[in-house]
């Protein structure tokens, strides 16, 4: 034999075997690359879905804030007899400070509009409670504070911030679902 059949014997295996190496390569890392797009495909829709849970249970321990520091549910709450105007409103600012405290990490997850609302309402509130009992003697009795507070939510019926903060809480999470569906 001679050498260039020595040579072309040789290539006569290594060709074929070097054309299936690199076919062979080319399949894993198609196969490699396509599993690797399905898994980050996969732990993404994972993180949406956790994603739009936690924002879901934002809007809605927003909106329990919302009703919960609504004076027709707060007041009630709290009012004891024998209370006066200074401990009704003490014990008020002290209720609708120390929820908003407890929602706070909700802002991470909301807009930034609808944090906005939820702080505006909180100061509303305290600024009417603050403002009616400052009309009123500190050492009245509390229903007297009550009284005024509820007269006073039945004049502005209309234009009650926590309703306004609940359709806009709402609004938003209705759009979050519809995004997301």
């Amino acid at each position: 034999m001679t050498v260039v059949q020595t040579i072309l014997e040789i290539l006569k295996y290594t060709i074929p075997a070097i054309v299936v190496l690199i076919a062979a390569a080319i399949i894993v890392n198609k196969f490699l690359v396509n599993e690797t797009q399905r898994k980050r495909l996969s732990i993404f829709k994972e993180n949406m879905d956790t994603t739009l849970r936690l924002r879901l249970q934002a809007y809605e321990r927003l909106a329990l804030y919302m009703e919960r520091i609504h004076p027709r549910v707060l007041i009630p709450r709290l009012y004891e007899t024998g209370m006066t105007v200074r401990d009704l409103q003490s014990a008020i600012v002290a209720t609708v400070n120390g929820e908003f405290e407890h929602n706070l990490s909700q802002q991470i997850y909301v807009s930034a509009q609808v944090w906005k609302t939820v702080q505006g309402v909180k100061e509303q509130e305290l600024a009417m409670v603050n403002q009616i009992a400052s009309q009123l003697n500190a050492e009245s009795p509390a229903r007297e504070l009550h009284q005024r507070m509820i007269d006073f939510i039945l004049s502005n019926e209309n234009n009650i911030p926590v309703e306004v903060a609940l359709e806009v809480i709402n609004s938003e999470a209705k759009l979050v679902l519809t995004q997301q569906g």
